[in-house]
């Protein structure tokens, strides 16, 4: 218990021991009334001290235990208030916010009441940036009997909030594919004739010869069909790059406008946040293709593996293991992720891989190690487009010196991502810059392009 002097005994103080100090130097007589007077004072502080000092002891304060929200979401957290007798009648509450979660109100007053001795109060707040966040005090303020003192007190109340990526505005987006029930894998036009082996039959007329299984024709003397059906489910990889630079923001006109007064989520997003929204909603597209859904994230080595799977109980497993991502200032380690999905996924999937090559020394190095993977996995490789980044005459806003040196930089770096397309290409790879607005979509669009044309 903390006693803190309000600006009501500071006031009375300076009221009285001004005056009688003067009064004191000036009439010698008044000496004794005076500090009589100030002792008298001083007891009757100390007395509301001693009087008030078990206020606080009969309130309880209980957080709830976990709570589970998406980024930029408006929400709530409901304190729950029990006090033993009806001593407080206004209580002060206050919670440690960390930078992450933003809330207009820095402190909350509510008034108990006294007919009950159990109350709820909500306090309203929004998360900026995905992860766990922990509380663990909840700090209770309430005023002496008197008023000449305020009584502080901290108070254990454990919470844990998670914060999930907001999907609401991405599925939005795709609303044809995640809303009309009607739409799903039967209704996907398919491109040519199925690639998974279904059956034999004998040979009809029309049949392709190369779809003769020469030796069932020698064994039973007649020609004899191979019959192919649309392969229905394929893994999906979705690989993640948490390193250096992912750290970036993900909207570089956000952070140099940021208003910290009221950050808004732009203020928080970086690139590998967005990578892991956009892992989410493949996930999504994915399970309603009947397809499964695998994850893996890196920096300088593997951070979170998890083996392709369908079923809303995995999807859920994939999202907890994302939401506490965070990228670290590490370098990337290709050669080492490379020999890991060479290990781990056996199978022939579709690897979409979200990462960042505008540095020329990890686009070298991604290069010279994804034939380890290239020859046996369908891999797409995609980033978000640098703020920028396009052929030196693309626009004639260059008015100054500085204009053009930036110019010409941003076409040095165009220039070296479309070499590095150039190379991934020769190699069977893909290679795709998007727009940070249209990240989500694209890659689902790239998704469902590979399923319609079976291409896996």
């Amino acid at each position: 218990m903390k006693l803190i002097p309000r600006t009501k005994l500071i006031i009375w103080v300076g009221l009285l021991f001004i005056p009688v100090s003067v009064l004191a130097a000036v009439l010698p007589a008044a000496t004794g009334p005076g500090i009589g007077l100030t002792v008298g004072f001083l007891a009757v502080a100390i007395f509301d001290a001693v009087v008030s000092r078990k206020l606080l002891t009969g309130i309880r304060v209980t957080l709830p235990t976990e709570m589970r929200l998406s980024v930029g979401r408006e929400s709530e957290m409901t304190l729950s208030i029990d006090s033993d007798a009806a001593r407080v009648k206004q209580l002060r509450l206050g919670l440690a916010f960390p930078r992450e979660i933003y809330s207009a109100n820095q402190d909350l007053v509510t008034e108990l009441p006294e007919e009950t001795p159990h109350s709820m109060v909500a306090w309203p707040f929004k998360a900026l940036k995905q992860g766990r966040y922990l509380f663990e005090n909840c700090y209770l303020e309430t005023t002496s009997r008197m008023g000449f003192w305020f009584l502080r007190r901290t108070e254990a109340a454990r919470s844990e909030v998670l914060v999930y990526p907001d999907l609401f505005r991405e599925r939005k987006k795709l609303s044809g594919l995640f809303l009309n029930r009607g739409i799903g894998v039967h209704a996907l036009r398919q491109v040519g004739k199925g690639k998974e082996f279904e059956q034999l039959r004998e040979y009809l007329p029309g049949d392709s010869y190369e779809d003769i299984h020469w030796k069932a024709t020698a064994r039973r003397g007649q020609p004899i069909t191979k019959v192919y059906q649309i392969e229905r489910t394929q893994q999906i990889y979705v690989i993640i790059d948490g390193s250096r630079l992912s750290v970036r923001n993900s909207d570089p006109r956000s952070s140099k406008s940021a208003n910290m007064d009221k950050p808004g989520v732009e203020d928080f997003t970086t690139i590998m946040e967005r990578y892991a929204a956009a892992a989410l909603v493949m996930g999504l597209a994915a399970d309603r293709q009947a397809d499964e859904f695998g994850l893996l994230a890196f920096d300088d080595r593997v951070r979170k593996f998890v083996r392709a799977k369908s079923g809303k109980a995995h999807y859920n497993v994939c999202r907890d293991a994302l939401h506490t991502l965070q990228a670290r200032s590490v370098s990337p380690d290709f050669s080492e992720l490379f020999t890991f999905i060479a290990t781990k996924i056996r199978r022939r999937a579709l690897l979409i891989m979200l990462t960042n090559l505008d540095d020329p020394v990890l686009a070298e190095s991604f290069t010279a190690n994804i034939d380890v993977i290239s020859r046996r996995h369908l891999v797409l490789v995609n980033m978000l487009k640098p703020a920028g980044a396009q052929p030196l005459f693309s626009d004639s806003l260059a008015n100054t010196v500085d204009d053009i040196y930036r110019k010409l930089g941003h076409h040095l770096q165009w220039r070296h991502l479309r070499e590095t397309e150039k190379h991934l290409r020769r190699r069977g790879v893909g290679f795709c810059l998007l727009e940070n607005e249209n990240l989500c979509t694209d890659i689902v669009s790239q998704y469902l392009t590979v399923k319609r044309r079976q291409v896996l």
